[in-house]
């Protein structure tokens, strides 16, 4: 091997030599090679970068800014669409869990078990508050098995409670998800006909160890209805893919895969919504027998025993058909099998039949009318160009236009008229599912003078 401490020595050549090489180099750049750029930009230089869409305030902060943002990301969560369809109020519904060993990795924090069993008892919270008269089970899938953690129940405490016994046990083995789809079938094969068959996986493996073919269970969940929705963590599964568009009619709305830790948490919380009823035989009318029990109390130095449970306890519920005493509702009778709730859980169901209707964004050429929320009595930012020239002394606002957002910072309802703002847009759409304006119309009721001026009786 030769000395590299020695002096360099160059070929002997002249400069013509040089620049014609260079000249030739040169002209070799500017001629478009195929398949390459189109007009010498790279891809990363048409990316967007949210920080040129700031828009700096009259007085050089980004309050307005920052405002905005905000009520753009609520206001996201409300633009879906609201039209009125069938859809399957009574739901029997599998999660499905995974824990295998991919669930071990930290790029959701603080890893992706120990985020999926926390976000698990939020969307068991919210799916009994968005739906309590349905049903769900909990399955889980690791080494090579499925393993059950709840049952099929109504009750959300006893889902809560065995979800909090396997959040210190580590994942481990592979998954599967054939052996996890046979044991979902076998959870709904006895559920009704006028309920929904789901079945939700959250998979963050990239891989399924199943003990035979996948398809032939593929085709055994097609005739038996039964719905799969997956929300991957790692990347997309063709199989996964199939498995969602084939049991969903072809939609593929129903696979998504979670970029980071609030997208995972829409993901699932999107699932509390019931789905529409696409088969013939669940869009005919059928009547469902239903209790509605009264809470009772026992008497003094005396005590219950509760049917569902096997404990002894002093309050409870009777079943209107054979008495038997449960704790909670809803239930089913373990005696009689009869389904007991009371009549708010059927008025919370309701909503999702008749969603309450998006309300359109106030310009500013209709936002004198109002100067303050109707139902929270916040203040709204002031007219640009009226006395001072509006929040910030100018004619225009110091936020940025974003999609669905009202510039004046003001909501309509459609039907009564009447100025909301963004918080009260939220809760009137997700928590009230009414408007408060059209609730509190007068304009129907009876006037003073046509009343009777006797008082109003009280019965004894």
């Amino acid at each position: 091997m030769a000395d590299s401490d020695g002096e360099y020595q160059g070929d002997d050549g002249s400069e013509d030599e040089f620049g014609a090489s260079s000249g030739t180099r040169s002209q070799a750049r500017d001629k478009p090679r195929k398949g390459g750029r189109k007009g010498g930009k790279a891809a990363w230089e048409d990316l967007q970068r949210s920080w040129d869409a700031v828009v700096e305030g009259a007085d050089g902060t980004l309050a307005g800014t920052i405002e905005g943002l905000a009520e753009a990301q609520k206001r996201a969560r409300l633009l879906k669409d609201t039209t009125p369809l069938q859809r399957g109020i009574i739901r029997h519904l599998v999660l499905v869990l995974d824990m295998s060993f991919a669930m071990m990795e930290k790029d959701f924090l603080p890893t992706r078990h120990r985020l999926s069993m926390a976000y698990a008892a939020d969307f068991v919270r919210e799916y009994f508050e968005q739906n309590p008269i349905s049903q769900l089970a909990i399955l889980g899938m690791r080494d090579g098995i499925a393993v059950r953690i709840s049952d099929m129940s109504g009750n959300p405490s006893d889902h809560l409670e065995k979800l909090e016994g396997w959040v210190k046990q580590e994942p481990q083995g592979v998954p599967s998800l054939q052996n996890a789809l046979e044991m979902c079938r076998g959870a709904l094969f006895h559920t009704p006909s006028h309920g929904t068959r789901e079945v939700l996986i959250v998979y963050g493996a990239l891989m399924s160890s199943d003990p035979g073919d996948i398809h032939d269970t593929l085709k055994s969940l097609i005739q038996d209805r039964i719905r799969v929705s997956i929300v991957g963590l790692a990347a997309q599964v063709a199989i996964c893919e199939e498995l969602s568009s084939k049991t969903n009619g072809g939609d593929t709305s129903g696979y998504n895969v979670a970029l980071d830790e609030h997208h995972f948490r829409d993901l699932l919380l999107e699932i509390t919504t019931p789905p529409a009823t696409r088969t013939k035989e669940q869009s005919n009318a059928s009547l469902l027998m239903m209790g509605f029990p009264s809470r009772t109390l026992a008497a003094p130095e005396t005590m219950n025993y509760c049917a569902c449970h096997h404990r002894p306890t002093r309050e409870g519920y009777a079943c209107t058909r054979c008495s038997a005493r449960v704790c909670r509702l809803p239930a089913e009778c373990p005696g009689c099998g009869l389904t007991l709730i009371l009549s708010t859980h059927l008025a919370r169901s309701y909503h999702h039949l008749f969603p309450l209707r998006n309300w359109r964004e106030v310009p500013w050429s209709e936002a004198k009318k109002s100067g303050s929320c109707y139902s929270c009595l916040t203040p709204f930012p002031e007219v640009p160009g009226k006395g001072a020239g509006g929040p910030k002394g100018q004619d225009k606002p110091d936020r940025a236009p974003v999609k669905g957002l009202s510039e004046s910072g003001r909501y309509a309802c459609e039907v009564c008229g009447n100025h909301f703002c963004i918080d009260c847009d939220l809760f009137a759409h997700e928590v009230l599912h009414n408007c408060p304006g059209c609730q509190s119309d007068t304009r129907g009721a009876v006037p003073a003078n046509n009343a009777q001026d006797t008082a109003m009786e009280i019965d004894s």
